[in-house]
């Protein structure tokens, strides 16, 4: 290690009392522009990636968190929140739906009249006896707003997506104040990333870092009593990817408008597909077709029951099925840059009991798996769980019963849905409710 050589010169030594002198004098300088500066501004807090502080009560918030108005614009075609004068909710979300909304008045969905039925005082009497579904159902949907806007506000490229998702479900347990069976999430968060379309959340340990040329596609639910919400948008910041996200929205948008009592499937999946594919995005000097992904659908929502059998076709095909009266269904479509299909791909995360086999007598030699299987039960019924949430429960050892309970038939894996690799997919979901008297986009925001 090389040194500067000092050079030497002669010492000489001062008498102490001036020595003294000195320093006092250096000292009482040293006060005098310390009095000359004016005391620093307070700086103002700058947004970060990290865990924002604990909920705030709502009784020590004052008026400026009650603002609903946020800009967008570093999203790709995701529109900004409106003021709202009545918003009453923090930023992060910490104010439960019980205590801004007292009386129970959720806000409604988009209502849409359909144009080939006739309204009845029947009609109106059926609406009415559903009331408590719908109401449980928007409560869900408000929640799943007021926190797919505070994450629209934090996506940013650096964000750590394990403890991003943990972060948003802990807001869905605060704001709908139960975590399990009884309400708060839904089902484990999607952030698919690129060529992957669906079902990809980060498992135990994974570190898995949100870049500027990402296309993620955040799909999250939130529930109460069963009644469950199902929404997705793609989260870009690359304007490269903006026909292909418009792509989806216009396709998810036009299902929305076939969607009816009476509808038929075939035609909804022929309408969704020529949208989609009326879209070509060029990437890197590269121009590509977009394509409707023709193994995807959208589907019927049951309570407790995601996919509750019917399912909603993106493409052109041949289903005799139709729509019916008081069915809630989720309506996705996805276009992709690469071959339009999709198949299981990378470590699966995504769990679910089979419905049909939920609490009948199944043998299971193995106590731990009979153990998890009790906790999933309780904790899930047969709603989609992650091995994440079976962390985060405390149940760290869960590989080997989750194994067995596999094996067995009573779980089912959904693992990751992925197009080729070097693809990009794109989502837009919404649910939409169909009523007696109209049909309501019971998710439908501010933001698309």
């Amino acid at each position: 290690m090389e040194t500067e050589e000092l050079k030497s010169e002669p010492l000489v030594e001062k008498p102490i009392a001036e020595e003294t002198k000195d320093t006092s004098q250096a000292k009482k300088k040293k006060k005098k522009r310390n009095k000359k500066k004016k005391p620093a501004e307070p700086s103002i807090a700058q947004p970060t990636n990290s865990i924002p502080n604990p909920p705030v009560k709502s009784s020590q918030m004052s008026p400026s968190f009650f603002n609903k108005f946020q800009d967008n614009s570093h999203l790709r075609r995701v529109k900004n929140w409106n003021e709202d004068p009545t918003y009453k909710q923090t930023n992060p979300p910490s104010v439960p739906l019980s205590q801004q909304f007292a009386q129970g008045n959720f806000p409604h969905g988009e209502e849409v009249n359909y144009t080939s039925r006739i309204t009845s005082q029947e009609h109106r009497e059926r609406e009415r006896i559903s009331n408590y579904d719908y109401d449980a159902m928007r409560k869900a949907a408000e929640c799943h707003r007021q926190i797919r806007r505070w994450a629209q506000g934090v996506l940013k490229p650096g964000v750590e997506l394990h403890d991003f998702v943990e972060e948003l479900e802990n807001y869905s347990r605060t704001l709908l104040e139960a975590d399990g069976i009884e309400g708060g999430v839904g089902f484990p968060t999607g952030v698919s990333l690129n060529f992957c379309a669906a079902h990809y959340t980060p498992n135990p340990g994974d570190k898995v870092y949100l870049t500027e040329d990402d296309l993620c596609k955040l799909d999250f639910g939130t529930h109460i009593g069963g009644r469950i919400i199902d929404c997705a948008f793609t989260v870009a910041f690359n304007p490269k990817f903006d026909n292909l996200i418009q792509a989806s929205q216009e396709a998810t948008n036009t299902g929305l408008r076939e969607a009816g009592i009476d509808a038929r499937f075939s035609e909804i999946g022929a309408a969704i597909q020529e949208a989609m594919e009326s879209f070509e995005v060029e990437l890197d000097g590269k121009v590509y077709k977009v394509k409707s992904i023709r193994n995807l659908n959208g589907h019927l929502i049951g309570p407790y029951h995601i996919h509750a059998g019917k399912s909603v076709p993106i493409t052109k095909n041949n289903d005799p099925g139709r729509m019916e009266e008081g069915e809630v269904y989720a309506i996705e479509t996805f276009g992709s840059t690469g071959k339009g299909v999709v198949h299981d791909d990378m470590e699966c995360s995504h769990h679910m009991i089979d419905f049909d086999m939920f609490q009948k007598p199944v043998p299971i030699r193995d106590p731990k798996a009979r153990a998890l299987l009790k906790h999933i039960e309780k904790k899930y019924g047969t709603l989609p769980w992650s091995r994440r949430q079976l962390t985060r429960d405390g149940e760290i050892k869960h590989l080997m019963p989750l194994k067995s309970l596999i094996n067995s038939g009573i779980v089912v894996p959904y693992p990751p849905l992925c197009d080729v690799r070097g693809s990009f997919v794109s989502q837009m979901e919404h649910t939409v409710l169909l009523r007696p008297t109209c049909k309501e986009i019971i998710s439908r925001g501010d933001d698309f």
